[in-house]
């Protein structure tokens, strides 16, 4: 059990075909059978085979609908080892093949890293194979200095690839939240080790600086706000990690040219290039319920139109989310127009369907920001808070149940341009769920008070 441990979470362990292939597809399938029996119990739906090989994983993220919130959380924080698995597992085996070792990022490409790693399994092991540690014993010599100029780099590779992709083509991809700060890690290690060896904990940390000084850049130049990099570090933050030990080790283990590194920076913007260029992204539902002590007619009052809602409490909604206030609408039924405020704006949505006490339906032909940003300047305006996040259409559902109530179902339906997928919904589906039971509990707590006197005669 040791060495398979060793293999898998470890960085000095040569890989050969053997290993890699054994290993690549015998932890698909633990992991496949583990999710689809997670997916299973707690939704009852069939999380088939090829779901799980989706390279933007939006099928695994739409079968999630009607969970609740710690399924998806727990998903990802799952896959992070699997993560690390395959990217180390993939340099080394690159390494033992007396390939670039940098080739083995080629693991975290959607698509192309399947046919890689099946390659992989069938290409041999050289006798010219590098991964072999060969460096001296950490010495401390102008550590400091090595420091300041790993960071430096990382920080200019990460700086252009921010300009390029998210200010030059606005594409959110990827390449951006993985490559970029996976390689800012890589970068700043290899280099801080090159011209002698340095330990393992400083040299992950230097990784992990190098995304985190990046994370400073980006709210100190007005680029980002604080609310955004928090939801983007933990998947910025592993990926600094990881990349910082794997540039030790390749660095270490190996005698590889820093060029052919910049080779595999300078094709992040080709990559972005070709991820703003994808179909748009697929369409994800959310869906909430509250179940309320009054009929149909009564809560169907208080759906098309509701008064002002109290200022919120809870702290997201507080530091910018964008938090529902009121409703209101202008005509009666298919066609008229309801005018939904929010604190960043008002949602423009024409009615589609009109079935009073049944099913209210919309478009959202208009919609605001989905947030005020925190930050110490007066204005900050990333790209993506205009259009990565698109609500497309939305619907109440009202269900008479026994003894006089109903239960209320608000469903809205929208996309995202971001990757992967899979990660920002999270934030995304929590943040709308939340939102839903705010105007959920307004309506129930209206139509239960308007029912309350027809209860007691």
């Amino acid at each position: 059990m040791i060495y398979p441990l060793r293999l898998w979470f470890g960085v000095r362990e040569p890989v050969g075909q053997a290993a890699y292939a054994v290993s690549g597809f015998g932890l698909a399938i633990f992991k496949y059978v583990v999710e689809a029996a997670l997916i299973w119990i707690m939704v009852g739906h069939v999380f088939l085979p090829h779901d799980f090989l989706n390279p933007v994983l939006s099928m695994r993220t739409q079968l999630l609908v009607g969970s609740p919130p710690w399924v998806g959380w727990f998903l990802f924080a799952w896959s992070l080892p699997f993560l690390w698995i395959a990217i180390s597992m993939s340099v080394r085996r690159a390494a033992d093949a007396h390939l670039s070792p940098w080739f083995g990022l080629t693991v975290i490409l959607p698509l192309v890293n399947l046919v890689w790693m099946v390659v992989m399994c069938f290409v041999p092991h050289s006798k010219l194979a590098e991964w072999k540690p060969t460096r001296e014993a950490e010495n401390q010599t102008g550590q400091a200095k090595d420091a300041v100029i790993a960071l430096a780099a990382s920080l200019i590779a990460g700086g252009s690839m921010l300009a390029i992709s998210a200010y030059g083509l606005a594409s959110y991809g990827g390449s951006l939240f993985i490559g970029t700060p996976l390689l800012m890690g890589m970068l700043a290690a290899f280099l801080f080790n090159q011209r002698q060896p340095r330990g393992y904990w400083p040299s992950i940390g230097i990784g992990l600086a190098a995304v985190c000084c990046g994370a400073l850049a980006m709210l100190l130049f007005a680029l980002e706000g604080l609310i955004c990099i928090a939801m983007a570090l933990p998947i910025l933050a592993p990926l600094g990690l990881l990349g910082g030990l794997l540039g030790k080790m390749i660095a270490d283990t190996t005698r590889r040219p820093v060029r052919e590194l910049m080779c595999v920076v300078l094709i992040l913007p080709g990559l972005a290039w070709i991820e703003s260029r994808l179909a748009p992204s697929p369409e994800f539902e959310v869906r909430s319920a509250v179940e309320i002590d009054a009929p149909p007619d009564v809560v169907w009052r208080h759906v098309i139109e509701f008064p002002e809602l109290p200022p919120p409490t809870e702290w997201y909604f507080r530091a910018g989310i964008a938090c529902p206030q009121r409703a209101r609408i202008v005509g009666e039924g298919v066609g008229a127009v309801r005018h939904c405020e929010f604190t960043t704006g008002a949602f423009v949505e024409p009615i589609t369907v009109w079935e009073p006490g049944r099913r209210l339906a919309f478009d959202v032909v208009e919609q605001p920001e989905p947030m005020f940003e925190l930050t110490p300047y007066r204005h900050v305006h990333p790209p993506h808070l205009e259009g990565a996040l698109r609500s497309n259409r939305g619907e109440f559902r009202l269900i008479e149940l026994p003894n006089g109530r109903t239960r209320l179902e608000g469903s809205t339906w929208y996309q995202i341009d971001m990757l992967p997928q899979s990660y920002w919904t999270l934030w995304s589906n929590d943040l709308i769920h939340r939102i839903h039971l705010r105007v959920l509990e307004h309506v129930k707590r209206h139509a239960e008070l308007d029912h309350t006197p027809l209860a007691t005669e």
